[in-house]
């Protein structure tokens, strides 16, 4: 997958080594020349400078084919524009932001952009997001034994009913994200493109979730 990363900072060129380590396409933008030397010497992907939200930079960066964008320079303001640029121009299907200011981000969140504040494992989950397919780990309660993911409704189980969804995975739909606004669900739910779930599951069921949001119904039986 090609991954276009918007700064260049010490979470940036993290990011963007990483990926490349694992086998992905990197593509780095940052506005100062100067920062690209934390990419260090054999970074192979592509070093672009310009401004993150700006068309032609963006295409120099290859984002019409990229399938993730990461969002992480020191700027709220330009991180959000950014990624709304990705995903709403050019269709980046794995769009996530670095937030400083915690209001800022949960606005963000409600409009389908993940977002990441600037905790120590930052790095880690930025890459999460950008990896997820469809479903990732939002929280985990205090045994460890149940948590709560995020589950983006895929082309296979659009316009069937949510509780076709929660019988084939066995997780449990605790709200749904429609439109950038959480409502709960009911037995009558019908799945929509653009949905976002948030399920109950436990680690038994985490694999078998990804596998049938990813394939449809039926695509989980063994």
């Amino acid at each position: 997958m090609h991954v276009v990363v918007m700064g260049c900072g010490r979470v940036g060129s993290a990011i963007a080594r990483r990926l490349e380590q694992i086998g992905h396409s990197v593509a780095v933008i940052d506005q100062d020349p100067e920062a690209f030397r934390r990419l260090g010497p054999d970074f192979a992907g592509r070093q672009i400078t310009g401004l993150g939200f700006d068309r032609q930079t963006l295409l120099d960066s290859g984002i019409d084919s990229a399938g993730a964008f990461a969002a992480v320079s020191s700027g709220d303001n330009s991180n959000i524009i950014s990624a709304r640029v990705a995903r709403e121009t050019f269709g980046v299907q794995h769009v996530v932001a670095r937030i400083y200011d915690s209001k800022r981000a949960e606005v963000y969140e409600r409009m389908g952009i993940p977002s990441v504040a600037t905790v120590p494992w930052t790095v880690n989950r930025l890459l999460r997001e950008l990896l997820s397919v469809k479903v990732s780990e939002l929280w985990r309660e205090p045994t460890g034994k149940v948590l709560l993911m995020r589950v983006t409704v895929t082309e296979v189980w659009v316009g069937r009913k949510l509780v076709e969804l929660e019988t084939a995975t066995g997780a449990r739909a605790s709200w749904l994200i429609r439109f950038g606004e959480a409502q709960l669900p009911s037995a009558s739910t019908v799945l929509q493109d653009g949905d976002q779930l948030v399920v109950a599951a436990t680690d038994e069921l985490t694999a078998h979730v990804h596998e049938v949001v990813e394939r449809g119904p039926g695509g989980g039986e063994h």
